[in-house]
């Protein structure tokens, strides 16, 4: 797949689990086999979250940028491996290093979602993230993470 290549909402949804109200990957815009995506998430009034997250003035929480973000490097692992993973696969969460929350998010928002792959060693990920709004960092992250397979 090139750079140029789009993976819409129907193969994000074969490829990642997660479902309403979870699912915070919308759109694949760019795709680099085992190196870089970048995708986004449409933020709007309706995220279950903004009804406590404030009820003044809402704002997305950072636990779910950076949950955004690991789906996007999901996406970018699952895609590069050329296949669908079954519903026994899931991806889990190693670690979060250098989280810093630059701007805050808001409905409204379209949050750019970019993951690097760093490297992949006996079934861990390491990934360079970032989500950004109008090319404004909103948060950066290293994230590491671990497919496995359940039952």
């Amino acid at each position: 797949m090139t750079a140029a290549a789009v993976l819409d909402i129907h193969r994000i949804l074969k490829l990642l689990p997660h479902r309403y109200p979870f699912l915070l990957v919308d759109r694949v815009i760019e795709f680099e086999r085992d190196k870089r995506i970048k995708a986004l998430k449409n933020v709007t009034i309706n995220e279950p979250f903004f009804t406590g997250h404030f009820p003044q003035r809402p704002v997305m929480p950072g636990v779910m940028m950076l949950e955004a973000l690991a789906q996007a490097a999901a996406l970018l692992s699952f895609e590069s491996l050329g296949d669908a993973p079954d519903e026994n696969t899931v991806v889990y969460f190693l670690g979060i290093d250098g989280a810093r929350f630059k701007r805050v998010v808001e409905p409204g928002d379209q949050l750019i979602l970019e993951a690097s792959l760093v490297r992949a060693k006996a079934g861990i990920y390491k990934y360079q993230t970032r989500a950004s709004v109008d090319g404004q960092t909103a948060v950066e992250a290293e994230l590491m993470c671990t497919m496995r397979k359940v039952s």
